[in-house]
């Protein structure tokens, strides 16, 4: 038979009692005394005091934490603790057992779209040793960090972008543009970790003209050629000396990519008059702030008229259709600092008639002057693999914007620049931002040719 004691009121009794009531106040257990619960049941309404009750069996694989824990990591490789859904006054920790989380990262990610120090992204612990509690506070800031052995986590510290053709090396992540597209920056980063990014903006190329029946006319130009990495080693390479000034801040939003194409070279003009033989300029190529002029194309001849190479980022080289000089465009149009690119070769007609076009200019050197010889297009700019290998061997170098050849009667024909740029006869190639080469057949009219596409690189430090 069962018993049930019903009262309507504690009564003040006296400090040495087990349950009083001090005016508003309820208190259990008297001073000095233990209050404990029965095996299986539980309490609510006291809230927390702040601490969390520690695991003793270390985590070694991916799990999900519970509030009012703390948890010891020994993994063996790289692991994630889940964050429970946030409430008001939650609280979870987490500590390096094995002293190896720079080796082991762990990774804590929070539930759905709930914040880590006021972002929607994951944490991660890199120091060995290191221990991290975390409070949920409200969905302003989310789980906010109130004690680290190291530096306070308040999100991810660094960039965070998604576009292109994501690769990575070492701490960088980097993503290729061969075409248009967007940069989706979702975390501008802090300055803990990293908050600009480096670019190598490259424009399309300028087309080598046409040759008509006589002499020959002018490669095409390098598209312009910009780039800024202050990080890039080794501390000298072929580009180094047109490293801009600085990184670019970014912040969240979407950065729209331009790839300027190259410029399509003319046909075979097929008489000694025919008009537009020395095709078309490069396409501009664009990210953010930073414009890359496309390469000028290469002077036509018009049965030995003047036809001066057109400017660009680097100049189209003149044709060789007249007694006098005939000057190369100008490159670095419009200019910009460091240089984006030179000016093309102009042609010096020889005592014979068997006259060279100038060739396109490049991103490190002038495009050579057409005569005696076939002129050669102006070397490109060369970086490391690490800003992104493109097809290229590691420790290598990948050129772009080399200058297009200068077009000729004689039977030889000239090179490329080193970049891309076409021989004589021959195309850019695509993705470098080289000038096309100058059409050239012995005693016969030729068709121009293609300039090559441009490239947006991006790379920054995601870790």
């Amino acid at each position: 038979m069962s018993s049930k004691i019903k009262v309507d009121n504690i009564a003040d009794q006296g400090n040495n009692n087990m349950l009083v009531k001090c005016g508003t106040t309820l208190t259990i257990g008297a001073c000095g005394n233990t209050v404990a619960l029965a095996a299986g049941a539980s309490q609510s309404g006291f809230g927390r005091s702040g601490s969390v009750d520690w695991q003793t069996t270390p985590k070694t694989t991916t799990f999900t934490a519970a509030s009012g824990e703390g948890y010891f990591i020994n993994q063996g490789s790289a692991i994630t603790a889940n964050l429970p859904a946030g409430t008001a006054g939650a609280i979870v920790a987490f500590s390096d057992y094995a002293r190896n989380f720079a080796t082991y990262n762990l990774t804590i990610s929070p539930n759905g779209s709930e914040k880590i120090g006021g972002f929607a992204a994951d944490v991660k612990l890199a120091v060995n040793g290191q221990a991290a509690t975390f409070i949920y506070v409200d969905s302003t800031k989310g789980w906010v960090n109130v004690q680290n052995a190291e530096d306070t986590e308040t999100g991810n510290p660094f960039i965070q972008a998604s576009g292109g053709t994501e690769t990575e090396c070492g701490d960088f992540k980097i993503h290729t543009f061969t075409g248009p597209g967007t940069f989706c920056v979702s975390n501008a980063g802090q300055p803990g970790g990293s908050t600009t990014v480096e670019y190598l903006v490259v424009a399309g190329g300028g087309s080598g003209s046409a040759k008509g029946p006589g002499d020959g006319g002018g490669g095409g130009g390098a598209g312009g050629f910009r780039f800024a990495s202050p990080t890039l080693a080794p501390l000298t390479f072929p580009a180094k000396p047109l490293n801009g000034p600085a990184a670019l801040p970014v912040s969240v939003q979407g950065y729209p990519i331009t790839v300027g194409g190259g410029g399509s070279g003319a046909s075979s003009p097929g008489g000694p008059c025919a008009p537009a033989g020395n095709g078309a300029n490069g396409a501009d190529s664009i990210f953010s702030t930073i414009t890359s002029t496309g390469g000028g194309k290469g002077g036509y001849n018009p049965s030995r008229a003047s036809g001066t190479g057109s400017p660009g980022g680097s100049g189209g080289g003149g044709n060789a259709g007249s007694p006098n000089p005939v000057a190369g465009g100008s490159g670095n149009t419009p200019p910009v600092s460091p240089s984006q690119g030179n000016n093309g070769g102009a042609s010096i007609f020889p005592s014979n008639p068997n006259s060279q076009g100038g060739a396109g200019g490049g991103a490190t050197a002038v495009g050579a002057n057409g005569s005696p010889g076939v002129a050669a297009g102006g070397a490109g700019a060369g970086l490391p693999t690490g800003f992104g290998a493109n097809g290229e061997s590691c420790g290598s170098f990948r050129h772009y914007a080399g200058g297009g050849a200068g077009g000729r009667k004689e039977p030889a024909n000239g090179a490329g620049g080193v970049g891309g740029g076409g021989d004589t006869n021959s195309n850019a190639t695509a993705n470098t931002g080289g000038g096309g080469g100058a059409g050239g057949s012995n005693g016969s009219s030729s068709a121009g040719n293609n300039g090559g596409s441009g490239i947006v690189v991006i790379r920054y430090k995601f870790q």
